[in-house]
């Protein structure tokens, strides 16, 4: 059975189903990072550096939606010939909190000690761009929504942040898995409305794995890479042109 949720005029829905199909849950998470903190207070920090965030996790996470939410508010980056701009702000952002190798290797499980470090960065690079092309997909639906943060919970080097995202119709948990690195946080996880991006792709991945090959699956990737660029570059011409 697969979940739905409406959130502003888009349906984002998680079935576990084949990639060709996917109904990514990262695109939503990344563009949730970026609108996750209006909040009394936050101080705006200049898009031209994105910057790491030292102490507790909920203030990793503020200081780097506050960044996104500067972007996401900004007019003059709403213009269409400014889109790729307003892409490349807010994943200099995005990269800065998410350890994307981490979330690779989780999503991709046990196949992951069995590849040789250049399948390794080969396929860290295909997940990143998945997520960001996604993302992409998603950067225009912001339309206000506000984020309470509710409360952290620490054991060890983990954290996790539960916030609450606040519509004017519809209230959605959304918590933060973070592991931490030196003096910094990164998130290696999201669970919106208990669903655990990580889980969700692994569950993709893993029946690819089962039915084909890791080849496959990498080939698939790419697929679904070029098929969001195309859509893309489509929907900004056709934006452009009105």
């Amino acid at each position: 059975m697969s979940r739905t949720h409406r959130i502003g005029s888009r349906d984002i829905g998680f079935p576990l189903r084949k990639l060709r199909g996917l109904k990514t849950l990262g695109s939503l998470s990344l563009w949730l990072m970026c609108v996750t903190s209006i909040l009394l207070g936050t101080s705006c920090i200049p898009e031209s550096q994105p910057l790491p965030a030292t102490g507790a996790p909920t203030e990793a996470m503020r200081t780097t939606v506050s960044q996104g939410l500067e972007v996401l508010q900004d007019q003059e980056l709403k213009k269409p010939e400014r889109a790729d701009e307003r892409v490349t702000r807010l994943k200099k952002i995005a990269d800065v909190r998410f350890d994307y190798g981490e979330m690779a290797k989780r999503s991709l499980g046990s196949r992951w000690d069995k590849l040789a470090e250049r399948e390794r960065q080969e396929f860290v690079g295909l997940f990143t761009e998945l997520l960001t092309a996604t993302y992409v997909e998603q950067m225009h639906a912001y339309s206000g929504e506000e984020v309470r943060f509710l409360k952290e919970r620490l054991e060890g080097n983990h954290a996790e942040v539960k916030s609450l995202l606040v519509g004017k119709k519809t209230e959605i948990p959304m918590d933060y898995r973070l592991l931490k690195q030196g003096d910094d946080w990164k998130v290696y996880d999201v669970l919106i409305d208990g669903i655990s991006l990580v889980q969700n792709y692994r569950g993709q991945f893993t029946a690819i794995l089962r039915s084909s090959s890791y080849e496959q699956l990498v080939q698939i990737l790419r697929e679904k890479i070029a098929q969001f660029n195309v859509k893309t570059k489509s929907s900004e011409t056709s934006t452009s042109s009105r």
